[in-house]
């Protein structure tokens, strides 16, 4: 019988390998997930396995609407609840990143922002990595996954964010979430976080009371590879032979 979902499938353990490459996961720590919105479904590590283990038929898919799953016989990551939640607000999210990397933890396990020092940081997270607020007691006894992507888009509406322009947040306590367009986006973001939180933590150590980086040179390292006048990079397609 041919494997439901194979692209999708594919491209969900694709994204989870990266993860491990990068180093941005320990033992089963971890999860990435990508979602199809013409189909309504998204697809996710399951729960438990390592990642070196990942096939396409391991990866459960659940519905966009209720988080059931629709195909797959491995329970999903137990953390489903909270892409789920991301993925139905953010609309412009195609993958939903979560590890618990070293230094992005430690700024999340001290309930810290992480201050935008430097233009490393500014060309990825257009201000400070976001910490959303610590769950209730009642939220972590009802539903503390769902509550957990809850509070993180209450974040971003409450200040009025562009998840693509911050695509990650810190969950007091807990750790890192990254998001972006597709799943290499997502890892991508990952990992620039990562290293914006360990940069962030030797800057803090050398020098106590560093301010945060100049708005003027924020905006210019943000906007230049962001934006319809961005202008870092190539571009992806050629017009008439000319770039």
């Amino acid at each position: 019988m041919p494997l439901e979902f194979p692209e999708l499938r594919e491209a969900v353990v694709e994204a989870n390998l990266a993860l491990a490459r990068a180093h941005l996961v320990t033992l089963t720590w971890g999860n990435a997930s990508v979602v199809d919105r013409r189909v309504g479904v998204f697809g996710i590590k399951p729960s438990g396995v390592p990642f070196e283990r990942l096939r396409p038929e391991d990866i459960p898919v659940l519905s966009l609407d209720d988080g059931r799953t629709v195909s797959g016989q491995l329970r999903p990551s137990s953390d489903a609840p909270t892409h789920l939640v991301l993925y139905r607000h953010f609309s412009e999210v195609g993958a939903v990143v979560h590890t618990h990397s070293r230094f992005a933890t430690a700024w999340a396990q001290a309930e810290r922002p992480i201050p935008c020092l430097g233009t490393t940081h500014a060309d990825h997270f257009h201000g400070p990595v976001p910490l959303v607020r610590m769950l209730s007691d009642e939220e972590i006894r009802d539903g503390y996954e769902t509550r957990t992507g809850a509070v993180i888009v209450e974040y971003f509406v409450s200040h009025g964010l562009n998840p693509l322009n911050f695509p990650g947040a810190l969950v007091p306590r807990h750790g890192p979430f990254a998001w972006g367009e597709h799943g290499p986006r997502a890892v991508e973001n990952a990992i620039a976080l990562e290293m914006i939180a360990e940069v962030a933590a030797w800057t803090v150590m050398l020098a106590p009371e560093v301010g945060p980086i100049r708005p003027a040179l924020l905006d210019r390292h943000f906007m230049r590879k962001h934006g319809w006048s961005a202008y870092y990079g190539q571009r992806e397609t050629l017009q008439n032979g000319k770039s």
